[in-house]
């Protein structure tokens, strides 16, 4: 599903009319709604930005069948298209919810895959997020003029613009890997010694491997110096134990300054005990 400025396809008319009321007029002030802390939103204020509003998109997704042989290493190509097709429909409908507010973009990021009854071969894709923009009206949109978009948190967020960056996009790369059982042979060598298991050990390495590398492409693919608040987590989503899909994230970011002035840090001392 491309991304197009303007777009409310898949918008339920609800989270409209939510996100029309908010913007105010016709007498009516404004309204934000945000799931930043407290800290978080007055470090998002003091950096320049105004919050707009919670802004989400979602995805029930069917995830089609693949099979694997047995005692092979393999990527479950199907499952991979699928986990990740998923998350890009409900991150495309976030940033729409974002344009409908007028935002130059969205922080705190969240992405979560839900299992419901329904069916073993469904899950729910969420995005959800804050969406902001700057006060003065200084443009802060990607080049294709989407909402930039980011998983930090909002004193990340001020921290590192105070520091001459600026977030570009949350960027990800995922991968699912079927990792092949072990033979019985190559099990009773292995019995009772010490020993490295090189098939587990290359499947896992050669999964991560992947799902960093498409996260790293995504990042060049929107110019990005580098990222930041990197994460590699693995989940098995209810499939067979052998089946793990690694799903790497983080935030691409660029200089928007040439001095990059880093403050000390200083010594909080918390006065709750």
């Amino acid at each position: 599903m491309p991304y197009t400025p303007g777009s409310e396809e898949g918008m339920p008319s609800a989270a409209h009319d939510r996100l029309v009321r908010m913007r105010g007029g016709a007498g009516q002030a404004p309204l934000f709604t945000s799931d930043l802390s407290v800290n978080e939103f007055l470090l998002v204020k003091e950096a320049g930005f105004e919050p707009l509003g919670l802004v989400m998109g979602s995805s029930i997704y069917h995830i089609g069948l693949q099979i694997a042989n047995m005692y092979q290493n393999q990527e479950m190509e199907v499952l991979s298209q699928a986990m990740y097709e998923a998350r890009e429909l409900a991150m495309t409908r976030m940033e729409e919810e974002a344009d409908v507010l007028g935002a130059d973009g969205i922080v705190g990021v969240r992405l979560d895959v839900n299992r419901h009854a329904w069916g073993d071969n469904l899950a729910e894709f969420m995005a959800i997020g804050t969406a902001i923009k700057h006060k003065s009206g200084e443009h802060y949109r990607t080049p294709d003029n989407r909402p930039f978009t980011s998983d930090l948190s909002g004193q990340d967020f001020w921290t590192l613009l105070r520091a001459g960056y600026r977030p570009i996009s949350l960027v990800m790369g995922n991968c699912v890997y079927h990792v092949a059982h072990q033979g019985t042979m190559q099990a009773l060598k292995q019995m009772g010694r010490n020993t490295e298991m090189v098939n587990y050990t290359q499947a896992l390495y050669d999964a991560r491997e992947l799902a960093l590398s498409r996260m790293q492409a995504e990042a060049e693919r929107d110019g990005a110096e580098g990222i930041v608040g990197a994460d590699v987590s693995e989940n098995s989503h209810g499939w067979d134990s052998h089946v793990i899909e690694y799903f790497a994230v983080g935030t691409a970011i660029r200089s928007i300054s040439s001095d990059h002035t880093i403050a000390t840090p200083s010594l909080v001392l918390p006065l709750n005990g």
